[in-house]
């Protein structure tokens, strides 16, 4: 070992070997990829909520999800959405994965899932409990209940995992910094085998109403399915989603010394800041480029080395052109013949999780040779004109991949996964 912890100076190669997600597409990744590469959309008006006055009254929901099938009623009924979408997209994962953790060393097993909200939708029902029954009403266990620190908790406590449990809270770029964070931990050789991923379930009144009154939703409330219009010059804002995507990732030597099979490798990670604006990326996209670069930098590969990116893509008047000036500085003319969709315009902006699905996706177009579209593209844009998989997938060899996620704050996280060669 070198004083870095790496073997003849470079790092352990690590790998993704399961996926799982809920989504607003499906419950499961293999029906979300489905609904993908077929450009369904899950916008539908807001039903667990009256939101008849609101600006934005349709979402991207996670619908008919019973937690009572993954986990005991008792945690179901104390535990957020959040913890719900998180751990059943983990046992998915591990499922997936084909990851038998009583023949691991938990202590060399670690969690790093993050959200960017948390158990929202108790603290905004418990407020609502004290605001009417005073404080002798409210639930005990809210406390440890609305941490966001507690979904890798739960999966730690339900696994009896050991290792480093942690959560990133980087808004929008979680998911992205989750397995990022993860791959480094694994780089370090501190763990053989990490579960990350991001969560988030933000569809609650107060949310709502405060995207709206950001002017950063969608009003298309007569047509929820096509409002949401990434890169297109019609935009009028996001589509809310929810969800949770999780990933098994491993050093390369474990997952062999196992027989794993390997989905992907992940070669690249960064993330930067824009130091511009709470609310606004920086127009110039300055932040989001040097995000990209460095991750291509660590990944050993140039701008005509990507096929495909999976982009942050709110379908908001600012990040669209902002993301597009920052891919063509990162990939230079390249960019003109990179394949660019945003899944946002079909699942929503699933806020914390959003960079994990981006991720997954990644995996799914090297696994199946097939680029997701932007759905609802209709009119282009002058300052977004690149190729962004307009309405319909595209078949294409697919062997280099990078995802970006952005987020309020002005934080950028990228991610670079190729098709694992041994």
């Amino acid at each position: 070992m070198t004083q870095n912890g790496y073997r003849n100076g470079k790092p352990p190669r690590v790998v993704i070997t399961g996926i799982g997600a809920v989504t607003p597409l499906a419950h499961n990744w293999p029906d979300t990829w489905r609904n993908l590469i077929a450009g369904v959309s899950a916008a539908r008006t807001i039903t667990h909520f009256d939101a008849t006055d609101y600006p934005t009254r349709f979402a991207a929901s996670v619908r008919d999800f019973d937690p009572t099938k993954v986990m005991d009623a008792k945690d179901a009924k104390r535990l957020g959405a959040v913890t719900h979408f998180a751990w059943a997209a983990t046992v998915e994962a591990i499922q997936d994965a084909r990851l038998d953790l009583s023949h691991e060393d938990r202590e060399r097993v670690g969690v790093d899932i993050g959200s960017a909200f948390g158990a929202l939708d108790i603290v905004e029902q418990q407020a609502v409990v004290l605001a009417e029954g005073g404080p002798r009403r409210i639930r005990p266990a809210i406390g440890p209940a609305v941490l966001i620190s507690t979904t890798p908790c739960y999966v730690s406590i339900q696994l009896g995992i050991t290792g480093p449990v942690n959560s990133q809270v980087t808004a929008c770029a979680t998911g992205i910094v989750s397995l990022g964070e993860a791959m480094r931990r694994l780089q370090r050789g501190e763990v053989d085998v990490m579960i990350a991923g991001g969560t988030d379930s933000f569809q609650t009144p107060l949310l709502m109403a405060t995207f709206s009154r950001l002017g950063a939703l969608s009003t298309r409330n007569d047509d929820p399915v096509h409002a949401c219009r990434p890169f297109c010059r019609t935009r009028d804002g996001l589509l809310m989603g929810e969800g949770a995507t999780i990933m098994v990732l491993e050093t390369l030597e474990h997952a062999q010394a196992r027989g794993a099979r390997i989905l992907a490798e992940i070669v690249g990670y960064a993330l930067t800041a824009d130091a511009y604006n709470l609310a606004a990326p920086d127009p110039a996209g300055r932040g989001a480029a040097r995000a990209m670069r460095m991750a291509m930098q660590e990944a050993g590969i140039v701008g005509a080395d990507v096929d495909y990116i999976c982009a942050h893509g709110t379908a908001t008047q600012l990040n669209d052109p902002s993301e597009t000036a920052a891919i063509k500085q990162a990939l230079g003319e390249a960019a003109y013949d990179t394949r660019i969709s945003s899944i946002k315009s079909m699942l929503g902006h699933m806020m914390g999780a959003a960079g994990a699905v981006s991720a997954a996706t990644l995996v799914g177009a090297i696994q199946h040779g097939i680029v997701p579209p932007t759905i609802n593209y209709f009119e282009p844009d002058p300052e977004c004109d690149l190729n962004y998989v307009p309405n319909r997938a595209e078949p294409r060899q697919v062997d280099v991949a990078m995802c970006n996620a952005f987020g309020f704050g002005g934080q950028n996280a990228s991610m670079v996964i190729r098709r694992f060669e041994p």
